[in-house]
Parts: structure tokens; C-alpha cells; sequence
């Protein structure tokens, strides 16, 4: 990456900051964000640093292992903070559909194998959190597809997933990937693709398939992928965050 993207980088975020649009928020209150350790568990810690970009994990229902992957999210966040300057928390936060603190994060992050269903309530929820600014970006790391396609067409019934364009801007800032997001794992003999659910042009939801970036972001023992994999995931999740900063 040229590296004078990182000082550009780290003053947009600082314009952000000071202009007060790193997230809106359409709730009441508020509790104490929290940091989780082990699936389940959802005691109370203290709350992030809000000047740093947090990406919280979504603990969806339904049944899937939405814990997968415990060091994935910390080294993507290490690695955007080495390539762009921008700060980060690398503490996973975790939270639920159901907790008023979900509005507290712009960005997060769901992954899995298993099954995910959404309450009638969560349902409102996660559209008023799309809809308010909000951005969430899914992983399928095989298996979750048939049940995100049906929870997306009830959060938004009025629209459809439909498969982003390698010329969109997710794919060349500020890594270049003009065939689209990288094939990290092998699980079935199909390109990966990436999809999305739009706001107007914003992209409010972007579901990657047949990729599996985010076991490219796990420690290199986890699943022995060679250097280039891991790179190629982590440049594409940087493309990402990038993305839902400065859309």
C-alpha cells in the first residue's frame, strides 16, 4: 500500500470525528458497551475508546457458531491500524440484535457455519440500525448462505441482495481486487462473490460467499493458510472498513 494513504487516512478520520458523523444513532439510551471473552458470556466491561474504530461482533440467534474465529477480528483491526494510520480498538466487543448497544457501533461483523434467525423484534431492530447509518459485513465461512438470504429478505422485503460489480469502490481502495473478493478457502468449485443490500447507492450490508475472508484474518497456525491468502483477506477487509468509513 503507498503509504501516504496512511496520514490521509488518519485525517479523514479525525475530520470525522470532528464533524460528529461517525455514527447516528436513532435510540433513546444507551448501556455500557462490553467486551466479551467467551461465547455466552456477556458481562459488563468498560467502554471502548470512541475516538477508535470498534468493530463489534454480531451474537446472532438461530443457532450458528457465531463465536467462530476468536482471533480473526483483532488482527484485522491491527492490521488496518498498520496499513492506514487510523486508530482501533482490537478488543472484540461483542453484542446482540436485542441490546440498545448495538447502536452504539457503525460497523459489524457476523460469521459461521450454522444457522441465523432473527425475533420479529430484532427484525425492526436491525433495519432502523441499517437504515440510521449503520453497516454490517458477513462472512459465510460455508454454510450460513440459504439462512442469511432469508433473514436479509426480512429485515429489507422491499429490496434484494444483489451482487456488487468488481468496478465498485470496495474493490480498489485502497487495495486493488479487479476480479472481485479473494477465494481464501476451497469448499466448493465456485468463485467467491460479494453481495450487498443498498440504501440508496450506500451499501448497507456486504455478504461475502465462497471466500471465507475471514478465516484469512485468524493466526497463521489456526488454518496454516500460506502468507499470500492471509494478506489478500486482510487487504480485502481493510477495503472494507475503508469503505463503510468514508461512504
Amino acid at each position: 500500500m503507498d503509504k501516504s494513504i496512511r496520514p490521509l487516512a488518519r485525517l479523514l478520520w479525525c475530520l470525522l470525528l470532528a464533524l460528529g458523523v461517525l455514527w447516528v444513532a436513532d435510540v433513546s439510551s444507551v448501556d455500557a458497551q462490553t467486551r466479551v471473552t467467551v461465547p455466552g458470556d456477556d458481562s459488563e466491561d468498560t467502554p471502548a475508546d470512541p475516538s477508535t474504530f470498534t468493530v463489534a461482533r454480531l451474537h446472532y440467534p438461530g443457532g450458528g457458531d457465531w463465536y467462530w474465529g476468536s482471533s480473526a477480528l483483532p488482527n484485522l483491526l491491527e492490521f488496518i491500524a498498520q496499513e492506514t494510520g487510523i486508530p482501533v480498538n482490537n478488543e472484540e466487543i461483542r453484542v446482540r440484535p436485542s441490546e440498545d448497544r448495538l447502536f452504539e457501533y457503525p460497523f459489524i461483523f457476523a460469521t459461521g457455519h450454522g444457522t441465523m434467525r432473527f425475533s420479529e423484534e430484532d427484525l425492526i431492530r436491525m433495519r432502523r440500525y441499517l437504515t440510521g447509518g449503520g453497516f454490517w459485513l458477513i462472512n459465510d465461512s460455508y454454510g450460513m448462505e440459504e439462512s442469511v438470504r432469508r433473514e436479509l429478505k426480512r429485515i429489507f422485503p422491499d429490496r434484494e441482495l444483489v451482487e456488487l460489480p468488481f468496478s465498485h469502490p470496495i474493490y480498489h481502495t485502497p487495495f486493488e481486487f479487479p476480479d472481485g473478493p479473494p477465494k481464501i478457502h476451497e469448499h466448493d468449485d465456485k468463485p467467491a462473490r460479494g453481495y450487498a443490500i443498498l440504501d440508496g447507492d450506500r451499501v448497507v450490508v456486504y455478504f461475502v460467499v465462497e471466500s471465507d475472508i475471514g478465516d484469512g484474518w485468524e493466526d497463521p497456525q489456526v488454518h496454516k493458510d500460506p502468507p499470500s491468502k492471509r494478506e489478500a483477506a486482510l487487504r480485502m477487509g481493510a477495503n472494507i472498513a475503508v469503505y463503510a468509513l468514508t461512504d
